[in-house]
């Protein structure tokens, strides 16, 4: 499929989309790369939106696989993007805080994670404190670190940077909304725009993000992947970020520093959990009515604490089992998915795009096997569930 009058149109133009773009190139492909953004200033982006890390403590292995391809991209990002290109990665870990009847299964998994290549603290209550001192560890049984491999990063540049390397490669950025993919028996044909433009294709990706579902139902495919919006704030607070690793806590929390200060989060209760639509309002009662309570219990200093700056962003949520839906319909076999991921979708698009170049260029993965991720447990309604989702 190297032939140059093939082509691919990629809906979604934010970090997974540019990531196919780029890994199309790199995998020999030869044809015309089209990718369609319709937010081309990226405002709303989950990309730009996101927490931005990488972590290796995950419960499924295909999952850790693909974040231990995306952190050695980074780390190696100047051979990548020339040697201009600078994401601030920020090496320093997860500290993930089990409780007592959490011991055995954390434990069990920190030891697959080892198994998978990535490196894993496995600590007790006593050894985290003596690393940590500001913590409280009255409720802990477990902890577990990501000594190496594990971090927080800006993923606007990192966008910036494979969309013009993406751009220098050939791949052409369109402005435009997809509202129809027209097709042709079992095959995609084509893509059309909400100005009326038509763009044909031989491949179609849908790199859609949280509109991954609204794009799949244009050709009447179903997907349980749904926008769900996600509330940072950044507070300061009396506690030095010196150090501090991001701390998932075993309350769902999680908090990290950034700049003179940190970000914090939790996702909300599922009855308070709805489709957003257009809502990118910050839900300032988490804050008031949740958080801080559980970060004065975990970490006592931060009782005290001040509001800089809040902002909202939508997580593409895959309402079945949290994983990313990576790789062709059944039976539209040139249209490939790659959404869905729950809150990981940054840190796991290197190997996403790699992957979804993987079956367009040479009709199969060479590389990870991303097979368990494909659309027929969406199907067929076997969820593989990811344990580890914050």
């Amino acid at each position: 499929m190297s032939e140059k009058s093939q082509s691919v149109v990629i809906v979604g133009g934010a970090i997974i989309g540019s990531f196919v773009a780029y890994f199309l190139r790199k995998e020999g492909f030869l044809g015309s790369i089209k990718v369609v953004e319709k937010d081309s200033t990226y405002q709303y982006s989950s990309t730009a939106l996101s927490a931005a890390s990488v972590r290796t403590q995950f419960g499924c292995p295909f999952n850790i696989g693909m974040s231990l391809f995306g952190v050695d991209l980074l780390k190696n990002i100047k051979s990548h993007f020339g040697e201009d290109a600078e994401i601030g990665f920020d090496e320093r870990g997860y500290l993930m805080l089990g409780s007592h009847q959490a011991i055995d299964s954390q434990r069990d998994n920190a030891l697959m994670q080892r198994e998978q290549g990535a490196s894993i603290d496995i600590l007790t209550p006593g050894e985290a404190l003596a690393r940590w001192p500001w913590l409280n560890v009255e409720d802990i049984g477990i902890a577990t670190y990501g000594c190496a491999n594990e971090g927080w990063f800006d993923a606007w540049t990192l966008l910036q940077l494979v969309r013009r390397e993406a751009r220098k490669l050939g791949a052409e950025y369109v402005n435009g909304d997809v509202t129809a993919i027209d097709s042709l028996g079992e095959k995609v044909v084509g893509v059309r725009l909400a100005d009326g433009t038509a763009i044909p294709c031989d491949w179609c990706v849908n790199a859609a993000g949280p509109a991954g579902g609204q794009v799949a139902s244009l050709l009447d495919i179903k997907i349980p992947v749904e926008p769900r919006k996600r509330t940072i704030f950044h507070i300061k607070t009396p506690v030095s970020g010196a150090g501090f690793p991001m701390l998932f806590d075993n309350s769902g929390l999680y908090i990290r520093p950034e700049g003179e200060g940190f970000i914090v989060g939790i996702s909300p209760d599922e009855a308070r959990d709805p489709h957003p639509g257009d809502d990118f309002e910050p839900d300032h009662y988490l804050l008031e009515e949740v958080l801080w309570e559980k970060l004065a219990h975990r970490i006592p200093a931060m009782e005290q604490l001040r509001l800089q700056r809040a902002w909202a962003g939508h997580y593409e949520m895959n309402l079945l089992d949290h994983n990313g839906i990576v790789g062709a319909h059944d039976v539209m076999k040139n249209f490939l998915i790659a959404t869905g991921f729950s809150g990981h979708g940054v840190m796991h698009s290197p190997a996403t795009g790699r992957g979804i170049a993987e079956l367009i260029v040479h009709g199969r993965y060479t590389s990870l096997d991303l097979s368990p991720l494909g659309y027929e447990r969406i199907r067929d309604n076997k969820p593989i569930v990811e344990s580890i989702v914050y």
